[in-house]
């Protein structure tokens, strides 16, 4: 049970993270000229970010994983109140990128930097917080909870319905999931 918990929280996080090298790749493209700005493209990955990972996956990891590890064992209560903390702060992280992203498209030449300064400051916290999820915690939570800890925590993720993995996908974020996908230029997606 252990393994597949693990392992759909891992899909998830890598979910993320393609998203956030989406956004970094098109804003790279648009800084070399060979892209114009799409910010109908923009504003789905931000919805996704939004949704998915802030108004999913974030409270899952503290209802399921990080409320059962607690209750295992203190040696991991640092290291939680950290990424509770830093899960607490992300509802803020976001409205600054909506923030950005609306200074960008209502001046495209002159809020281009900040756009781009936001959506790095942004993915390089994400990346940082999930590397301590994945190589911090995980080991503890392996060390230290029961079979049914994880057949909840198993559960819990697997009604995520995460649209880039697992068979049983919510309609929500499968049609988002779409959208990003045609809208999005080769080599992220179908768009032109």
């Amino acid at each position: 049970m252990a393994k597949e918990a693990l392992e759909i929280i891992k899909a998830e996080h890598r979910s993320i993270a393609a998203v956030l090298e989406a956004a970094k790749y098109l804003i790279t493209e648009i800084r070399a000229g060979r892209l114009k700005p799409d910010f109908r493209l923009f504003w789905a990955l931000l919805a996704y970010i939004e949704q998915f990972p802030e108004g999913l996956h974030h409270p899952k990891e503290d209802d399921y994983l990080f409320a059962r590890l607690r209750e295992r064992t203190h040696e991991a209560d640092a290291l939680l109140a950290n990424l509770e903390t830093q899960h607490q702060g992300g509802p803020g992280r976001v409205r600054a990128l909506q923030s950005a992203l609306g200074h960008y498209e209502a001046d495209p030449d002159g809020a281009f930097e900040e756009f781009e300064l936001a959506v790095e400051t942004f993915a390089q916290f994400n990346w940082h917080h999930m590397a301590i999820e994945e190589n911090e915690l995980m080991p503890l939570a392996e060390r230290h909870l029961l079979d049914a800890d994880w057949q909840e925590i198993t559960q819990a993720f697997r009604d995520n319905n995460d649209p880039m993995f697992g068979a049983d996908r919510g309609e929500h974020f499968r049609t988002l999931f779409r959208k990003i996908v045609n809208m999005a230029p080769p080599p992220l997606g179908l768009g032109g």
